[in-house]
């Protein structure tokens, strides 16, 4: 019987996986989980039956309260074909859930995420050592940014601290690596200050002795005048990226695959150190449809 691959093990193979072809992440959690039609109940199990939040909708509570859920999406992910899944933590900071007034279960939730995943991408990997599968850490935006006022009348003003943001992302880092993650995801930016936030909380824990993990930084152009919502153009938000030397830098979300096409050009042309990921929406909504 082959002995499990060790974490360096992993991140050796991925770095060449990646050098040989192009690697396949898995897909839509949140519409995946949409589609199980899940009760207040249901997220909130047993554990939170008295919670005094509605957390319907906290999709990330389910890697608590509905674990088989989680584990049956990665599985199906690996199913099809992913080289890559993600851990359901998109929101798992204590500004994400905050709305929940979850916060104090973000470790719990990491830690949760990580290992559900782990058991997957291992059991996928025994199951065909000739393509490992990868487990990455998703750190989502957050619901708060750095660099937008919320208040149109007072453009200076900010709704949460440099401090704030980092202290949430370095929680939310520490426990990912602690629960077996191969790689960090910091995607979906919108807000380039968020973003570096997450990155420097990621560098200082290194600096202080966690594992180094390779990462890997997803930005989102928001519309056709090809900027992230803080301002940046692709070639400012890599340049002021670059800095975390990433595995691979790319773009995802809010564009279909064709809007998004030029700007995944764009970014390759300057980030020539690196690897280039696109992963796009299947398709943008039709604003005059009701579906």
């Amino acid at each position: 019987m082959t002995a499990p691959m060790t974490r360096q093990d992993r991140i050796a193979a991925l770095k060449a996986a990646a050098r040989e072809r192009i690697l396949v992440l898995d897909g839509a959690w949140g519409v995946m989980i949409q589609r199980e039609g899940l009760s207040e109940e249901d997220f909130r199990g047993t554990a939170f039956a008295q919670h005094n939040h509605p957390q319907k909708g906290n999709n990330d509570l389910l890697c608590l309260t509905r674990p088989d859920i989680v584990t049956q999406l990665h599985d199906a992910y690996y199913a099809a074909g992913a080289d890559i899944s993600e851990t359901n933590t998109f929101s798992s900071t204590v500004i994400g859930e905050a709305d929940y007034g979850m916060e104090d279960q973000v470790v719990a939730l990491n830690h949760a995420a990580a290992r559900l995943g782990r058991e997957s991408a291992d059991r996928w990997t025994a199951r065909d050592p000739s393509k490992p599968r990868f487990l990455a850490g998703s750190i989502g935006p957050l619901n708060r940014t750095l660099s937008i006022s919320p208040d149109v009348n007072d453009p200076a003003a900010r709704s949460v601290t440099f401090d704030e943001v980092y202290n949430a992302y370095r929680e939310q880092v520490l426990a990912l690596n602690e629960g077996g993650v191969d790689l960090y995801l910091v995607e979906t930016i919108f807000d380039t200050l968020n973003a570096k936030a997450a990155l420097k909380a990621i560098l200082d824990l290194e600096d202080e002795g966690l594992e180094p993990l390779p990462i890997w930084i997803s930005g989102t152009i928001t519309d056709a005048s090809g900027r992230i919502l803080s301002g940046q153009t692709v070639t400012a938000f890599w340049h002021s990226v670059r800095h975390a030397r990433p595995l691979a830098v790319g773009l995802n979300c809010a564009l279909g695959a064709t809007l998004m096409r030029p700007y995944i050009e764009e970014l390759a042309k300057v980030a020539g150190d690196t690897f280039i990921s696109c992963y796009p929406n299947a398709g943008l909504p039709n604003p005059m449809s009701d579906t």
